[in-house]
This record gives structure tokens, sequence and C-alpha cells, in this order.
């Protein structure tokens, strides 16, 4: 059975919650191996919408064994929530099992993430101050601690001890600002380590027997391919890699085992955040897209930027994610729109015209969109159960942004119910 990864391509917020959703359903195992408790899935599910963070698409079927991997960092507060929210709604969490190699997010990377973002004013990333990018610094700088650490409670207390006053020190001397009871997140984050224990097991050895078993393998993408800490729009990135390549590293698996790697977009463009957006909407295009596409984000509620497709990006993403085939989601939300416009390529600073996407944040701040216009449609297509059934318009769309990125579109997304999904 072919193993599936979905990824993002552009800066997330695609809607991969819906199609990771449906591949679940015919998955064994669905595997999470990167960010943290800053990603959000909206799926909906036999009628109940579920907002998940950290916990894999997967746990809404029991029969699905769920994964997190050792690139995933943990919030185990925000973990335990999610695991006794979902059970509250009578969804079981018994096939959970997280690697415990994945770091912990502790209380002084929150802190240090907010004091961060204040501290560099109109200069700041835009994070969701929930400490994913300080607790990805320290395991870089190997000083992080992991979860085998937090279900040691005599090795975790020592090594909170030894790190918080580290972290203190930075708190008062640089940013002025109060320092955090050590004493007080020994005890309560060795509680959450205690609970945690059980779900604890080698998930590269998991994957690795799974596929070998010939089951259906689901690597479950966070965040979009524009957020890449290397290949995206830095600075304005998060701290991991959502591309493909980010799952071997993330999980503990090569290359040759992936089969398929499907990418998620919408028929438009959004970002959240700073950073450079040539296609974004301003006015009320802009608003009207954003409306009605319920553009805010899923965890924070933050109004996303909206803006024309852009398929520039949709070629990096093609490129660097080795994409074999695309979803494309909330093509009705363009309904009524009389003109729709997709970017083909960028105009720089100083005139020279460019169809690859620029490396750097600051030569893409610079580029103007150009675009090719086609007509809208102001048929309802949220009833439409197959390809064929869509309006002469939406066909047509489809076929140019399968032209533009030389990627097949396999899925087109009419609404956020898995039946309004349509494969070809």
């Amino acid at each position: 059975m072919p193993t599936k990864v979905v990824v993002g391509v552009q800066w997330g917020d695609e809607g991969k919650g819906k199609i990771i959703d449906i591949l679940a359903s015919r998955s064994d195992v669905v595997v999470r191996s990167q960010g943290g408790n800053n990603a959000g899935h909206t799926v909906n599910c036999n009628g109940e919408v579920y907002k998940l963070a950290l916990m894999p698409s997967g746990v809404l079927y029991p029969q699905v064994r769920c994964l997190i991997g050792s690139g995933v960092v943990v919030d185990p507060k925000a973990l335990l929530a999610e695991i006794d929210g979902l059970q509250a709604r009578g969804v079981t969490c018994e096939h959970l099992r997280i690697d415990p190699r994945a770091h912990v997010v502790m209380p002084w990377h929150r802190v240090l993430d907010g004091l961060s973002e204040d501290k560099l004013g109109d200069s700041k990333i835009g994070t969701t101050r929930r400490g994913i990018g300080p607790c990805y610094m320290d395991k870089a700088e190997r000083t992080g601690l992991r979860l085998s650490d937090l279900c040691n409670p005599k090795l975790f207390a020592e090594k909170v001890k030894v790190v918080g006053q580290l972290k203190n020190a930075v708190i008062e001397k640089v940013y002025g600002s109060q320092p955090l009871d050590l004493e007080a997140i020994i005890e309560e984050y060795t509680q959450y380590g205690r609970r945690l224990a059980p779900y604890l097991e080698d998930v590269s050895v998991a994957v690795w027997n799974a596929i070998q078993e010939g089951k259906e393998v689901l690597f479950e993408g966070a965040q979009g391919t524009l957020l890449d800490l290397d290949l995206g729009t830095y600075p304005y990135v998060t701290s991991s890699h959502p591309v493909s390549g980010g799952v071997c590293t993330g999980v503990g698996i090569g290359p040759t085992l992936i089969d398929e790697v499907i990418g998620v977009s919408k028929a438009y463009t959004t970002r959240v955040g700073e950073g450079p957006f040539p296609t974004e909407l301003f006015g009320e295009v802009g608003d009207f897209i954003r409306e009605k596409g319920h553009e805010y984000g899923t965890n924070t509620g933050r109004p996303r930027r909206v803006g024309w497709f852009d398929a520039v990006i949709l070629r990096h993403a093609v490129r660097v994610n080795g994409l074999t085939s695309l979803a494309v989601n909330k093509l009705d939300t363009l309904q009524g729109l009389p003109v729709l416009k997709v970017c083909t390529a960028y105009r720089k600073a100083d005139g020279t015209r460019i169809t690859d996407f620029p490396p750097s944040y600051e030569e893409l701040e610079g580029c103007t969109p150009e675009y090719v216009e086609m007509p809208g449609f102001q048929e309802d297509i949220s009833n439409c159960r197959s390809f064929e059934e869509l309006p002469e318009n939406c066909k047509k769309y489809i076929a140019f942004l399968e032209e533009v990125s030389g990627c097949p579109i396999r899925m087109v997304g009419v609404g956020p119910a898995r039946s309004q999904n349509l494969e070809r």
C-alpha cells in the first residue's frame, strides 16, 4: 500500500484538515512530523467540527494509529487538554503514541516568545506566541528538554533547574521581566509527564514496521511550504520544515519510503502574520473573499490576509516538495466574482520579469504580480458531487491552474464537508 505525504503549498491554512481527514479514513496509520500547537486543522467529520492542533487527524477514526514524531515540539499542557477535550466528546485517544525524542515546549519558551515579539515592535515576526520558535532554538542549541526527560521525574527536575536558571537570567536581564518559579514548573510538569508516559513509543520504528507490513501510512503536514525555515519567506516563517523533506527527518524514515506527495492549496491565496505578499488584495474584493471564506485563524482567530492565486508560489511548491498531485480547496468561495485573476509571473523593482519564486525576502518585497484574467462564475457549486458537474468557467480555471503549475489536480473542494470534495 502506498505511503502518502500531505503538505500545504502556500503559507498554511490551505484546508489540509479536510483532505487529511478524507485520506485518514482510508489509512491505517497517521503521522505528524513537525511543528507544534501553533498549527491547527479544522475537520468536519460526521457533522461534528473538530479543531485539532497537536493531535493527528486520524484520531477521529478508532481503527487508525496516531503517531507524533520526533520533529514535533509538544506543549504537554496543550496536548493533554486536547486529549481530554476529545475524550469528553467520545473520541478515544488510546491509539496515540509520541516519540520520546520530541522536544517539550516549556513555560519559558512561551514567555520568551511574547517578550521577543514585543521587543521587536514593528519588525516582529507575527508568531502565535506559543513558544514554538524558542523551543526549536533550544533544540538546535542542545539545551532542550525531551519527552523522555519529562517522563523521568528526577532527571527532569535536574534539567529544569539548570536550564531554567539560564532562561530566568535572560527574562530578567535582557527583557526586564519577572523570573519564573522553577519549583512550581517542576511540580506541574512532572504531573504532565506521568500522564503522558504511557503514550511514549519510538515512532521511527513504528512507522518502519507499518510500512514493512504493507499498511497505509499517511504523513500529515502542518503549516505550508512558504513557512519552511529554509525554503519559505524567511524570516517570516515557522521554525521547522513543513516541506515533504521534513517528514523524513521529523519521523525518522528515508525518502525512498514515500510514494506520493499531495499538495493542498486554496483557489486563492492567504497568509497570517507579517511579510511580503505579492498578490494581496485590499478593499472590497479582499473583504468579500475573507468573509465568504471565513478566513480567520483556527487557533488565534486572527483575520487572514487574502490575495489572488499565485502560480509562482505553486511552481515553487511543486519543485521543492516533489508534488505528485494537487488538491485545490474553497473554489466555492470565489462564486459571485465577475473576474478571477491568477498571478503567473512577477516584475522586480527594476522591471525584470521572473517566473521562479525569489529566494530572498528583500527581492520578493520589491515584486509586483503579473496577472492573467479569467471569467468568474455565478453558479452555486456547493452541491456539485463530480468534477463534470462544475460550470464551464470553473473547469477552465482548474485546467489553467494545472497548466501553469505542471501538476495534476486530483481533488477540488466546493465546501467544508467531506462530501463537498470532488475527486478526479
